[in-house]
């Protein structure tokens, strides 16, 4: 049996911390290269939904998702002049069905979370990566600073602007022509109606915003969506207008004047996805998370989708030596590829349908909703909550859906 291989994983945010996390669950060592000098606090909301939570849990981190999460206990659609359109249980039913719940957490509280798991030991920081070269079974990789470094298994974790994306394909973020305000409102801005643990949604002509409350129920993360003339930088740390984003949603009902009149330091980017790979993998060196993947957020599933990835790659390292590693990351393209293709599409197409004018096509939507409401509604995400990354679904799971499309 030949040595176990050395796994350099680039990158520090959800994804790449999963998979380290995942990986010494397992005994599997790894290295992990962040370009930051420091880990602080980044983004606000995140959505984990059941095909995620699952793992996180089984990886350690109950105690924190439940200090700082919150279990959702129902979503629900509203049109752009606060009517409810249509509303799904999650709460109780959703850890019967799949057997975990469906948190909101502050993507910050989360990502210190896996650091607790990982340890200080596998970081590397102030590393910023400049390229990643082959020299005959091994990869280097060469930060800005100058310094090399070799692995036998080189893991880009390093999102849309990935660096060790560009080893396998050169293409580029594609501009969806959206942007996106983001912030963190604290709770006590807000009436008492703002503070039940739902994700709410608001649809309307050209845009939409939703929001749900975190760390624990102390703020309410929002994300509104609008048109962006130009395209920008898509950066988490780029700032906004607070008098634009209530100027995007003037004359909105329900929550939303409530919410965007509270917003006293907002962010906005510009909203990229790209083309779906033809490939993720060379013989020693793959992609997961955004790197392989960037998905628009309306189905909410970016760092879902980097969980899975991280579980599925992780559990086919387990035990493999170095020589396994091709082999490895072909199984592991073929696991992921297929199903985060059909939800990046998904997710592009998904922002039609939420986007709609008032008319006859929007009053269509709203009766198809409705009627896939309810538990109906949850039943018909076993595809997407009921997968077990890395193995294979619930039993339980996969009763729950039987019947199901």
């Amino acid at each position: 049996m030949t040595r176990p291989p050395r796994i350099a994983v680039v990158g520090s945010g959800i994804g790449g911390l999963t998979l380290a996390a995942s990986l010494a669950e397992s005994g599997t060592p790894c290295e992990v290269f962040e370009q930051a000098h420091a880990l602080t606090e980044i983004g606000a909301g995140v959505q984990l939904a059941p095909n995620a939570a699952r793992h996180l849990l089984g990886l350690g981190l109950g105690s924190e998702l439940a200090r700082d999460a919150v279990p959702v206990e129902e979503m629900r659609v509203h049109g752009w002049t606060g009517e409810l359109i249509a509303a799904t249980p999650f709460g109780v039913a959703c850890e019967k069905l799949y057997l975990a719940p469906y948190y909101a957490v502050h993507r910050a509280d989360l990502q210190q979370a896996l650091l607790r798991l990982v340890g200080e030991r596998p970081l590397r920081l102030g590393h910023r990566l400049q390229a990643v070269s082959r020299d005959g079974e091994e990869q280097v990789l060469t930060f800005a600073d100058g310094t090399t470094h070799r692995a036998d298994l080189v893991v880009g974790a390093d999102g849309i602007h990935s660096v060790v994306r560009e080893s396998l394909v050169r293409d580029a973020p594609v501009f969806s022509g959206l942007g996106v305000f983001r912030g963190l409102v604290p709770m006590e801005r807000l009436s008492a109606a703002a503070r039940e643990p739902l994700i709410r949604m608001w649809w309307g002509p050209g845009r939409h915003l939703v929001c749900y409350p975190v760390s624990g129920g102390r703020w309410m993360s929002f994300a509104a969506i609008a048109p962006l003339a130009e395209a920008g930088a898509e950066s988490w740390s780029a700032p906004g207008d607070p008098a634009e984003l209530v100027a995007a949603f003037a004359g909105w009902g329900g929550l939303v004047p409530e919410i965007t009149e509270a917003a006293g330091t907002v962010r906005r980017w510009a909203l990229y996805d790209r083309p779906e790979l033809s490939t993720w993998s060379s013989e020693r060196l793959t992609v997961l998370g955004d790197a392989a993947h960037p998905m628009l957020p309306f189905m909410a599933q970016g760092a879902n989708q980097a969980v899975e990835d991280a579980a599925e790659l992780a559990s086919l390292l387990a035990g493999a030596g170095r020589d396994d590693v091709p082999e490895v990351l072909t199984r592991y393209e073929q696991a992921r590829a297929p199903r985060t293709a059909a939800i990046q599409h998904g997710s592009r197409g998904h922002a039609d349908s939420m986007h709609l004018p008032d008319g006859e096509q929007q009053r269509a939507r709203d009766r198809a909703l409705r009627q896939e409401a309810g538990m109906e509604g949850l039943l018909r995400r076993v595809w997407l909550y009921g997968h077990e990354a890395g193995g294979t679904a619930s039993a339980r799971a996969r009763t729950a859906g039987a019947g199901a499309s």
